[in-house]
């Protein structure tokens, strides 16, 4: 899970200054990570695993991604993966999450390796691209919007020779300086804003048919004629923008949280969560002798907080939205979905 809270600078700049000193921000983001992989199944044949070699580009990226976040034994996305990173001039960053479809490990691919390589591909893409105001129109330098990051990382995947076949959805947003968010939305991964504890707004899932949702891919006959596939474009995502303000969380997510938590259940655990935060997360910062900031740990503990409650309703016979819409559908299914769970 992506989970990124929004600050205001303590100084901000007049909107007539903020083109012209871009390195004074007026807004601070702080982001954390957190995710789950899918339990392993020994009833289940073992899917195929053809990994990135670790001293390959991608595979040397992967890893310091996961790294980065584990203080203690190394934990497995599974088949999602996620990014993000400062854009140029400190003009923003660029935040994404991919979830690799599981059913081409039935043709001996692995399913991580294109959901890895594609936000390997978005991640260098976006540290070379600006942030910038979609409507200023007073930089010489041209901003990247999420929907061409996703175009150029696709490109990219589909060029490389090591990635044989896949699919994944794909989500990016872009969060500038001055607190405007962009986002590119294939499939039904996604992304939410909460706003003084209430949900502001959900990307809507995009699905061909139940369980289908929208997809890029690499086919592997040459004619790109692979029975079955569903093949998609980045031409074909959800794109909006919103202005953001003080306070704003945004939550982007795989569908191992959507299929099993309804939209307006994490601005309830946030406003617990945030009720216990004001006097706790200093202490135990102050404890643990942290370099973090009191948001920064605060972030880390709300993105845990919400994969672990995402894995309590895979395993529940609750009521999931994965139950709602297979009845939509008139399909059986009781209870949560296990899948992996990237926030």
């Amino acid at each position: 899970m992506l989970w990124l809270l929004v600050r205001s600078a303590p100084h901000t700049l007049p909107i007539s200054r903020r083109v012209r000193f871009l390195s004074q921000i007026p807004y601070i983001f702080h982001v954390a990570a957190d995710w789950a992989g899918k339990p392993f199944d020994d009833s289940e044949p073992s899917p195929p695993k053809k990994k990135f070699p670790s001293n390959s580009a991608i595979g040397s990226w992967r890893d310091k991604t996961v790294c980065s976040h584990i203080t203690s034994k190394l934990r497995s996305t599974g088949e999602d993966f996620l990014f993000y990173t400062n854009a140029r001039q400190n003009s923003g960053m660029f935040l994404g999450v991919a979830d690799g479809v599981g059913s081409w490990s039935d043709r001996g691919i692995d399913p991580s390796i294109f959901s890895q390589a594609l936000m390997y591909y978005a991640h260098e893409h976006c540290q070379n691209g600006k942030a910038g105001e979609p409507t200023s129109g007073t930089s010489q330098e041209k901003e990247m919007t999420p929907l061409e990051c996703m175009q150029l990382a696709y490109d990219d995947v589909l060029a490389d020779d090591f990635v044989e076949a896949g699919s994944s959805t794909a989500c990016l947003v872009s969060l500038n300086a001055s607190g405007i968010l962009q986002s590119s939305n294939l499939g039904d991964s996604g992304f939410c804003i909460i706003r003084s504890s209430s949900l502001f707004y959900n990307s809507p899932s995009q699905t061909h048919y139940f369980n289908c949702p929208r997809q890029l891919s690499k086919l592997m006959s040459p004619g790109g004629a692979d029975k079955g596939v569903i093949k998609d474009f980045p031409s074909a995502a959800h794109n909006c923008s919103a202005r953001l303000r003080d306070g704003d969380i945004i939550i982007l997510y795989t569908d191992g949280l959507s299929d099993n938590v309804f939209p307006g259940k994490p601005a309830m655990l946030l406003g617990v969560l945030l009720n216990f935060w004001t006097a706790e997360i200093v202490k135990i910062c102050t404890l643990a002798r942290s370099d973090s900031s009191p948001e920064q740990t605060q972030a880390q503990i709300i993105a845990q907080h919400l994969i672990h409650y995402a894995r309590l309703c895979m395993f529940s016979d609750r009521v999931s939205p994965f139950e709602t819409e297979a009845r939509r559908n008139r399909l059986f299914w009781r209870g949560g979905k296990v899948d992996e769970c990237v926030t």
